[in-house]
């Protein structure tokens, strides 16, 4: 699948948004992707993650234990690159404001950990999901994403892996161009801003 043959998919689900949108990292964009209506549809997931999975190199494919990803918005596409790569899925997420394991998910010490999210766009959250992957015994030794929107390189500490990449300019609150400020902006994701 190239680029455009991912927008499709996102554009035949209603999930391709123009407005004034607060992403999870508090910057602002014009544009969003909704990734869960992308992945609600259970084909359209399941391809969209072979389709991930083909990016990944075979040693590294080969080599995991396990799928983990950050809750709530790479627990649809962690489950589907599990069942692509047929590995188990687990997610991290943040009960007190800290990713970690819970619902009695476990990994063996040393296990090969594959991070998924639906989107990297400061790194953010996949740097903390890494880092509690650690801290949980697994050794992350790839991430990979839906949509890469970091509109530059990202280092997450290990090689990663994006299905699409997205160049949508992102601005600070306080650094709006007129036409976006103009717009009155809301909240899409499930984390608040």
């Amino acid at each position: 699948m190239d680029d455009e043959q991912v927008l499709a998919e996102f554009r035949a689900a209603d999930a391709l948004l123009e407005g004034h949108f607060i992403l999870s990292s508090g910057l602002r964009s014009s544009r969003y992707l909704q990734c869960a209506r992308v992945l609600m549809n259970p084909v359209r997931a399941s391809r969209l993650a072979a389709a991930l999975a083909s990016r990944i190199p075979a040693e590294i494919r080969e080599s995991l234990d396990a799928v983990v990803s950050p809750a709530m918005g790479g627990v649809i596409i962690g489950h589907e690159m599990g069942r692509a790569l047929g590995i188990d899925a687990m997610f991290v997420e943040r009960p007190t404001g800290t990713f970690e394991l819970r619902r009695g998910f476990a990994l063996a010490p040393g296990a090969k950990v594959l991070m998924v999210e639906d989107v990297v766009t400061t790194g953010l959250s996949s740097r903390e999901a890494i880092r509690a992957i650690g801290e949980a015994g697994g050794v992350v030794v790839a991430a990979a994403s839906l949509v890469d929107r970091t509109s530059g390189p990202v280092d997450l500490g290990v090689p990663y892996f994006a299905l699409m990449k997205l160049d949508v300019p992102t601005y600070a609150a306080d650094a709006l161009p007129p036409e976006l400020a103009a717009i009155p902006a809301i909240k899409p994701g499930s984390r608040a801003a």
